[in-house]
């Protein structure tokens, strides 16, 4: 190889994030999703509007973060490569992220995972303060029939509400 294709073969792998990209996050998915739109198959088209969803939260997070994932080198080959695991039938990774991550969350955001550690509070006399404590000085001050009373009513409300 001469000076020139040697050159031209190093700018192109320096570059292969930025080349590759588009085709496997945006040409290759819209050519499988105007295929699977034509298909009869509900399978395919659940694939790729599951893709679409996480591509959209992806540039979002993007978008949102920009400044701070600049300063990250790897991220656009890291990005690069959980494209192609969401993207490549064989591995699935739209259909496995939305069943184990995103689903769940919308299906039911009440018994969602906590991800996030919040520490109990602590009252002046070191207790605890959680809803355990809240409830059990609530049913000291009330007695157990009020507190029962308060249970109903918050039951009545949520299911009308």
């Amino acid at each position: 190889m001469g000076s020139g294709a040697g050159s031209f073969l190093k700018v192109l792998l320096k570059n292969f994030d930025v080349l590759a990209g588009p085709v496997i996050s945006l040409l290759y998915p819209l050519y499988a999703s105007v295929r699977a739109i034509e298909s009869e198959s509900r399978a395919d088209d659940r694939q790729w509007l599951t893709y679409w969803v996480l591509y959209s939260m992806i540039t979002l997070l993007e978008l949102t973060f920009a400044k701070v994932i600049e300063w990250i080198p790897i991220w656009s080959y890291a990005k690069l490569i959980f494209t192609c695991w969401l993207v490549i039938p064989y591995f699935s990774g739209a259909a496995y992220v939305y069943e184990h991550f995103l689903r769940p969350f919308f299906i039911n955001p009440q018994q969602t995972t906590n991800f996030w550690y919040i520490p109990r509070k602590k009252d002046v006399f070191g207790k605890p303060y959680d809803i355990l404590t809240a409830a059990e000085r609530y049913i000291e001050e009330n007695g157990t029939e009020a507190f029962e009373k308060l249970i109903h009513r918050a039951d009545r409300s949520r299911s009308s509400g």
